[in-house]
């Protein structure tokens, strides 16, 4: 009777071992397949599809104090006809100090329907912004950001392997009635697989450091530095962005109409840009 009991009490051991060998088979030959970006797919549009870009700037002064915050938010839908993009309700809302709430918010009536062709290198044209006043920075950094964070996301999954950084590029960027900007070192790092609104994505890390920055807009100039990064949650599926964020770090003496000196400001900027229709 022992023997039995012993033998049957081996026969489950090693049949236990074997599920567990075969599963420890199965988790290792499964990275292989899975961890591999899909090659040559295209951005599905199934259709309009909105989200809401905000961002806060946070500016402060040599020792860290806060001194002013501004927040911009719109509505950006892509995926209309013949690749255009749509904004509207872009608000912008000030308030002094770090901690006190925000004023009410204030339209930016010559962004409501501004459309244009999904085309980030079309933005950096000189008529571009024909229709903005010349001292709508911020305005603009939502059109100029979106841009990059749809291009970062979803331009490069042929080129990214799992936890290699890839240098995607540096170079001068002229903005437009803004002033200059250097990207030194671009870099991109698809980071993981993650699960957003539903969606198997792509985690997709973006920086780039030591950006020489000159702006020189209604009599104000800014020489400083940018450093930027963020990470993007991209569709494995159909390549949509389903969640991003932005955060810009920029360091510069500043110079304000009819003043001779300078001043050292710190401007740090946080983002989130995700679609209001998910599914």
């Amino acid at each position: 009777m022992r023997t039995r009991v012993a033998s049957v009490l081996l026969a489950l051991t090693l049949a236990g071992a074997v599920a567990r060998l075969e599963a420890q088979s199965s988790s290792q030959s499964a990275p292989a397949q899975a961890w591999a970006l899909p090659h040559g797919t295209v951005v599905k549009d199934a259709g309009p599809r909105t989200y809401r870009f905000t961002v806060d700037y946070n500016m402060a002064n040599s020792k860290g104090e806060i001194t002013h915050r501004v927040r911009l938010a719109g509505d950006y839908t892509r995926g209309l006809p013949a690749g255009e993009v749509l904004w509207k309700n872009v608000t912008q809302a000030d308030v002094d100090g770090p901690t006190a709430p925000f004023a009410a918010a204030q339209k930016r009536d010559f962004m409501e329907g501004f459309r244009y062709r999904n085309d980030i290198a079309s933005t950096m044209k000189p008529d571009f912004f024909k229709a903005f006043p010349p001292s709508a920075v911020f305005e603009r950094n939502l059109v100029w950001d979106t841009g990059m964070i749809e291009m970062f996301g979803q331009n490069y999954f042929d080129l990214l392997k799992l936890n290699e950084p890839t240098h995607s590029g540096s170079g001068d960027v002229d903005m437009p009635e803004v002033g200059t900007f250097h990207n030194r070192d671009i870099v991109l790092t698809w980071i993981g697989r993650s699960m957003r609104n539903g969606q198997d994505c792509a985690l997709i890390r973006y920086q780039a450091f030591f950006n020489p920055v000159e702006i020189a807009n209604g009599g104000m100039t800014l020489k400083g530095r940018s450093d930027y990064w963020g990470e993007i949650w991209v569709s494995l599926a159909t390549k949509q962005i389903e969640y991003g964020t932005l955060n810009e770090s920029v360091v510069g003496e500043m110079k304000l109409p009819g003043q001779d000196a300078t001043q050292i400001v710190n401007v740090f900027r946080i983002g989130t840009f995700e679609p209001l229709n998910a599914n």
